[in-house]
């Protein structure tokens, strides 16, 4: 297993080398974090996290995100365009009243009929989620074809792309982070825990029981699922995993061939290119 990123500078001393240089900045809206990127061409210049909330206002988003930018060297006139994949529909006119009043941009959604250079192979290609299509995009220009995606977010989704970069579908599972606030909110003597590695399977105290119960319960879905969607598709694609516990469940996962932790943000530069009408 080969953990990489890609490349990624934080600091504030950056401040007079952004001036006047557009970039474009990415949002991947999930139901709980929204991660944020800025590219420069290519590059991506950094990256950061809000918590994704129906009741903040578009002033509260954008004063945020200018100021974790501001933090990181960028200046707010820097942003050229904005792309979002969203999973939230509510928040859809909040985030485009954001890009217009302090980033001057219409937003590019990623939505159904945009270039996206794969053929939708769904039963309804509306219904596939748009950070499912941006992490395929992005596994295919980043590893080849075929290709399965693990992401681990509020659901841990399994997606595949057969050689000829058709997106096939595939599985959608309860995430980690639910998983666990199920667990404690319908057993009353049972606490929040940390996810973590335990030291060993056999816990000895409730709290070591539960994260070891969490902790190889997830390691062994991720391997049972990508085994079984190995053996029905009949080949050995490589596996991509992403999201926020992906490094973690890697550690011992017998199935995950790599970890790219930003790859959504990647995904929706990509698709940015093939849409873009005027030049950067």
């Amino acid at each position: 297993m080969i953990v990489s990123a890609l490349v990624e500078t934080q600091s504030r001393t950056l401040c007079v080398r952004y001036r006047g240089v557009p970039m474009l900045l990415a949002l991947d809206v999930g139901n709980t974090n929204i991660v944020v990127g800025v590219f420069e061409g290519e590059n991506l210049k950094t990256h950061f996290r809000v918590s994704t909330a129906l009741t903040r206002t578009a002033d509260e988003y954008g004063q945020q995100i200018i100021s974790l930018l501001k933090y990181s060297g960028i200046e707010q006139q820097s942003i050229k365009d904005v792309i979002v994949s969203n999973v939230v529909p509510p928040l859809a006119d909040i985030l485009r009243v954001t890009a217009r009043k302090y980033f001057n941009s219409e937003t590019l959604f990623i939505e159904p009929g945009m270039k996206v250079g794969m053929n939708i192979k769904y039963e309804n290609p509306r219904e596939v989620g748009a950070d499912r299509i941006v992490n395929a995009v992005a596994a295919i220009a980043l590893y080849g074809t075929p290709v399965i995606v693990v992401d681990f977010g509020t659901a841990t989704t399994f997606c595949y792309v057969n050689e000829a970069g058709d997106y096939l579908g595939g599985c959608i599972a309860p995430g980690i982070g639910i998983s666990i606030e199920a667990l404690f909110r319908a057993a009353a003597k049972l606490s929040r825990v940390e996810v973590k590695k335990p030291e060993h399977l056999i816990g000895r105290n409730t709290v070591e029981a539960m994260q070891s119960g969490i902790y190889y319960g997830f390691v062994g879905q991720v391997d049972e699922i990508v085994r079984r969607l190995k053996k029905e598709i009949k080949c050995n694609p490589k596996v991509i995993a992403t999201g926020g516990y992906a490094s973690l469940i890697a550690g011992d996962s017998e199935t995950i061939d790599e970890v790219q932790p930003l790859l959504t943000l990647e995904g929706l530069r990509l698709i940015y290119n093939k849409n873009r009408t005027l030049p950067v």
